[in-house]
């Protein structure tokens, strides 16, 4: 048996949960999760469902015959084949620990994705990525030649077949085109509790405010810096006593553990673009199960 998912999107109305629901029994699936939302201030509708395909029905035959369900309702809807591994070019510059952890929760199979490419304006882990087998490209990025190196990038991302970007510390401004060219394909991490706190030193600035908590944020990447429609965030408690430099080393394991789950979200379809919000729908059973376990 295959392990499918369905998304939709669509007017909230009556009736859509029922005709998803029939649709998939009638075709010999079997529901294993589910979950929805109903936006009562946008009037949208949300839903995610998990099923097994019982009696041969594939992808191809799902999509098609689903349309006529789909078109009375406005449904906005994709299936998914849940074995299959998105694959992501991961972005870096300077700062390591985002892409060491997802290095390892990729290894161990922790990370179900695809790793087709490390870019990076920096060659400090260009050994570190070739040990692992996986494509480095040094792109350098200054004031005069960004426009070329976004160019070179997006290059990269293309020729991979990438579906989503990840920058795990990438340091750099990416250009207005290049984010509406990528909308909903580019996953940031900010080292603050967004919306506060927006730059490049927010570690410095939460210091400066005397706060008792830091946090980091992962968020869709727009042309707005540090708008993008969050997707996961996390805390981890301060003192008066602590400094700026040691906000920044706590603040590492909380960045790496927000990114690692808003990727994880993403490539598994659980998350949906709400306006300049998202919904991310908890995670089925069994899907964070790595292949090395212990």
């Amino acid at each position: 048996m295959t392990s499918y998912a369905l998304t939709v999107h669509c007017p909230s109305t009556r009736g859509v949960v029922a005709a998803i629901a029939n649709f998939l029994a009638d075709h010999g699936c079997n529901l294993t999760d589910s979950a929805q939302f109903d936006d009562a201030e946008t009037g949208a509708f949300f839903m995610r469902v998990s099923f097994r395909s019982e009696e041969g029905a594939t992808l191809d035959q799902l999509q098609s015959a689903f349309a006529a369900v789909a078109t009375p309702f406005d449904m906005r809807f994709a299936f998914h084949d849940e074995t299959e591994k998105m694959k992501v070019v991961l972005m870096v510059s300077r700062f390591g620990h985002c892409l060491n952890d997802l290095l390892y929760r990729w290894r161990i199979g922790a990370l179900p994705i695809d790793i087709v490419a490390v870019i990076s304006n920096h060659l400090d882990y260009q050994k570190l990525v070739v040990n692992h087998d996986i494509p480095f490209h040094y792109i350098k990025v200054t004031k005069a030649n960004k426009p070329e190196a976004e160019a070179a990038q997006m290059a990269v991302i293309a020729d991979s077949g990438a579906e989503l970007v990840v920058l795990a510390r990438y340091m750099q401004v990416l250009s207005d085109e290049m984010c509406q060219k990528m909308s909903g394909r580019i996953i940031n991490i900010h080292h603050s509790f967004l919306p506060s706190f927006k730059g490049a030193n927010p570690y410095k600035q939460a210091f400066q405010r005397g706060v008792k908590l830091i946090g980091a944020t992962s968020h869709y990447v727009t042309a707005d810096l540090d708008e993008g429609p969050i997707i996961e965030q996390d805390i981890i408690r301060v003192t008066h006593a602590q400094s700026a430099e040691d906000y920044v080393s706590l603040g590492r394991d909380v960045e790496s553990q927000v990114l690692a789950r808003a990727i994880h979200a993403h490539i598994h379809h659980r998350v949906f673009l709400n306006g300049n919000k998202t919904v991310v729908f908890p995670a089925s059973p069994g899907s964070h199960a790595s292949e090395r376990m212990g």
